[in-house]
């Protein structure tokens, strides 16, 4: 059985992030999208409502598990047996990041954890949590770039925060 781990912070997730899903979940037999708990990032979105947010986007992809993590990747890895992270890439900048995290990840498993990168398809090529936020806390519309209830969800938690 070919398995899979697509981790990330996901604050929020993205129509970016949703289509790597989509096209991994194709190539494994079952994928774990995980969310990273970090303590140190202000994320705007706790690690519950981010697991909710890619339950329902995930319904009905059968070979999709939502799961969430804390501390390195390759510990993540280890129990629960997979030996394969997936990535995505938007720009030269993520490949520079993600190389050296994928090379850290492998040296640190010693060579039980390899990573793919799909590149993110060109529709969704401008997409980052940052900027979906960004624009969502000057009430922008980010129709374009997250689900439905996901930007309801935005608008909601910077409603509170403008006033």
């Amino acid at each position: 059985m070919k398995r899979a781990v697509y981790p990330g912070s996901f604050d929020p997730m993205t129509y970016g992030h949703l289509d790597i899903i989509r096209r991994s979940a194709e190539m494994f037999d079952e994928l774990i999208v995980a969310v990273l708990v970090n303590n140190e990032k202000n994320a705007l979105f706790s690690v519950e409502e981010r697991v909710k947010i890619l339950q329902k986007a995930t319904e009905g992809m059968a070979n999709v598990t939502v799961d969430s993590f804390s501390g390195l990747l390759i510990n993540y890895a280890v129990e629960k047996n997979l030996h394969v992270a997936v990535r995505g890439l938007r720009a030269i900048t993520d490949f520079e990041y993600e190389l050296q995290m994928s090379q850290t990840n492998r040296m640190l498993s010693d060579g039980k954890l390899d990573t793919i990168y799909l590149n993110t398809s060109l529709q969704y090529s401008y997409l980052s949590s940052s900027s979906v936020k960004e624009i969502a806390a000057f009430g922008g519309d980010v129709s374009n770039c997250v689900p439905d209830y996901v930007a309801a969800l935005l608008q909601e938690k910077f409603a509170g925060r403008r006033k």
